[in-house]
């Protein structure tokens, strides 16, 4: 489920990235983090605090992740769209056609 905003349009992924000299988030750095977090709280040595704040870390990732799935469905979405308008252009104009 993609997250909205305040608008209820779709946040996408870039707006999702924390700001400033942060280095640039990934799908693929998110998710390893995520399964930083999960083997942190599947041991069982964080305290109260750190699990709330962990939680929190993990519901951020898993929000961007989503919206990176998103943005990469809709990207691909377009690319057939874009096939299919190139093929349908190509069969309009294919010669001895009349037209």
């Amino acid at each position: 489920m993609a997250r909205t905003g305040d608008d209820g349009r779709p946040v996408t992924a870039d707006e999702l990235r924390p700001a400033g000299g942060a280095p640039e988030q990934t799908y693929e750095t998110a998710t390893s983090r995520l399964e930083e977090i999960i083997r942190r709280l599947d041991s069982g040595a964080a305290e109260l605090r750190e699990t709330l704040a962990l939680c929190r870390e993990g519901r951020s990732l898993v929000e961007f992740c989503a919206a990176e799935l998103d943005a990469v469905g809709q990207g691909l979405e377009e690319l057939r769209l874009d096939e299919l308008v190139a093929r349908l252009e190509a069969g309009a104009t294919r010669p001895g056609d009349p037209g």
